[in-house]
């Protein structure tokens, strides 16, 4: 563990001990390692003792695949409480992050924040941050173990679920010896590997088989640029019958293209576009997306964009002329 996360690591302990009341938030469309960070948390809070409700802005759906974790604590956004003796953040780069339930932070007693983008410059009272940990799980489990709860079947589930999605199954650069030390922890705590991958990688609605195809074939490569894009419209998930959480993996598809140095999928959304980047490590997705508004890490970044998807693309590519 980082040592320079033990003071703010005490601190959150020593606030979150003292509430009797938590509310736990991850950002709105929640991957695995949000997801995975929240329920994680809450579940060992329950068992401390502590009353914990989770949830995440609109649009308030999750993928089939995380159908395993304990989504029945989840509430809906017009349920999670407006004020929160201590409010736990899980994920979030930023307070826009948090979409429709940004507004909570202002009225929480103590607000902390457990986050591993690096584009994360603090927000709240308590910054639990570090931007060289693998997963925000991986600065979850440091928090409970602070607490001194207890880490179950359950928990670890949750937990290990964030380590598996954001290190891309251990593969990605930070994937450091301790975050397999944490991951052995929690195998040894009761998460079951084999079921957490075939949920995640193994298993999608014979509809996603339709939609990757769409997507992909009309993916463009743009050698000059070391870039390859594709775009994703509401009328492909309509045709065919996949929600668009289930169309999260559509960039994992995309980016295996060994041409390019960075993939980029467009999203349309009622507000505008939402873009995924992803870098084989010599472009720093993270800056491109900030210029967009996102954030993310150096090789996974994301935005949202509330133009045109083209006008989000030329952003994109006058970045890499640069880069």
């Amino acid at each position: 563990m980082n040592p320079q996360l033990k003071p703010n690591l005490d601190k959150a302990a020593k606030a979150i001990a003292g509430a009797s009341q938590l509310g736990v938030l991850c950002h709105v469309s929640p991957d695995g390692d949000a997801l995975g960070s929240a329920l994680g948390f809450a579940a060992a809070a329950r068992r401390a003792g502590k009353q914990a409700v989770v949830s995440f802005g609109q649009p308030f759906e999750t993928s089939d695949s995380f159908s395993y974790l304990p989504l029945s604590s989840l509430v809906a956004p017009s349920e999670f409480p407006e004020e929160s003796e201590v409010l736990v953040v899980f994920d979030a780069a930023d307070l826009s992050r948090l979409g429709s339930l940004a507004g909570r932070v202002s009225k929480a007693g103590t607000v902390v924040v457990v986050d591993h983008h690096v584009t994360n410059h603090g927000f709240g009272d308590i910054p639990v941050i570090d931007g060289k940990a693998a997963a925000s799980a991986q600065l979850t489990y440091y928090l409970i173990k602070r607490l001194g709860w207890q880490i179950d079947a359950e928990v670890a589930t949750c937990l290990h679920t964030g380590l598996v999605t954001d290190t891309g199954r251990f593969q990605y650069a930070a994937t450091s010896p301790e975050v397999l030390r944490v991951a052995a922890a929690l195998l040894e705590a009761g998460a079951q590997p084999d079921q957490i991958g075939q949920a995640l990688y193994e298993a999608v609605p014979f509809g996603y088989l339709a939609l990757s195809a769409r997507v992909l074939g009309r993916a463009v490569l743009e050698p000059e640029l070391d870039l390859v894009w594709s775009e994703l419209g509401l009328a492909d998930l309509e045709a065919a019958g996949v929600g668009y959480a289930d169309a999260d993996r559509l960039i994992d598809d995309l980016r295996i293209a060994k041409e390019a140095e960075v993939a980029l999928l467009l999203k349309e959304v009622s507000a505008g576009t939402k873009g995924s980047l992803r870098s084989r490590g010599r472009v720093d997705v993270a800056a491109i997306a900030s210029l967009l508004g996102g954030g993310g890490h150096v090789r996974a970044a994301g935005f949202t964009h509330r133009g045109q998807s083209a006008a989000a693309l030329e952003v994109v590519r006058e970045a890499l002329r640069h880069a």
